[in-house]
């Protein structure tokens, strides 16, 4: 897999359909235990709620969960689920708590109302593409800094730490794909003179 969408951190809102209260929440998650824990972390919160329900998605193993948590089958959870595989978004876990305002919803009307409070959440959080990435170490002469920050720009680079001792040392993270011309280009403004050294390779949320 050369990138994956997910949400970016956690995010919350709250919708009313005829006097229940449906709270959505979403959080990242790169494991079932992490998602089961931000999912007992809420129900531990919202005790007293009529219902906790969720769904999350896992990359590794390509793992989809959910629960209704009481609701009829295929009701709560599993309409969660499907917002989820509609917007291709995984290693993240919405759990949706609904407070019962004394007007049944009827099945459509579960459906509609834990869909609409799922996208309400995502929709108050920010969607990322992960892409995979490489982080590396590079030495500047100061001397040649101004260069290498315009080259920066053009490769998409992201500054993570940069420290200034006897040269300019920069931790910094660019696009995989990006990486070996990058390489190339800083050693043609050096004379093959800088020193880069390749850290690890993952996966990075840029902006485009």
């Amino acid at each position: 897999m050369e990138k994956y969408k997910t949400i970016s951190g956690f995010a919350t809102s709250e919708i009313s359909e005829k006097k229940s209260r449906f709270i959505g929440y979403v959080s990242p998650a790169s494991s079932e235990e992490e998602a089961m824990e931000f999912v007992n972390t809420i129900s531990k919160k919202h005790w007293d709620a009529t219902h906790n329900v969720y769904a999350y998605k896992i990359r590794n193993n390509n793992i989809s969960r959910c629960s209704d948590d009481g609701e009829p089958a295929k009701t709560a959870g599993a309409p969660i689920l499907d917002v989820l595989e509609k917007e291709e978004l995984t290693d993240l876990v919405v759990v949706v708590t609904r407070y019962f305002g004394g007007t049944l919803l009827g099945t459509g009307g579960l459906v509609k109302a834990y869909s609409k409070s799922a996208k309400e959440a995502l929709g108050a959080g920010e969607i990322v593409v992960m892409q995979k990435a490489k982080k590396f170490i590079l030495s500047i002469p100061y001397n040649l800094l101004g260069k290498y920050e315009n080259e920066f720009k053009n490769f998409n680079v992201i500054i993570l730490e940069k420290e200034f001792l006897e040269s300019v040392d920069i931790l910094g993270i660019c696009k995989a794909s990006f990486f070996e011309k990058m390489n190339k280009r800083f050693s043609e403004i050096s004379n093959g003179q800088y020193i880069s050294t390749e850290d690890e390779e993952m996966f990075f949320g840029f902006r485009e």
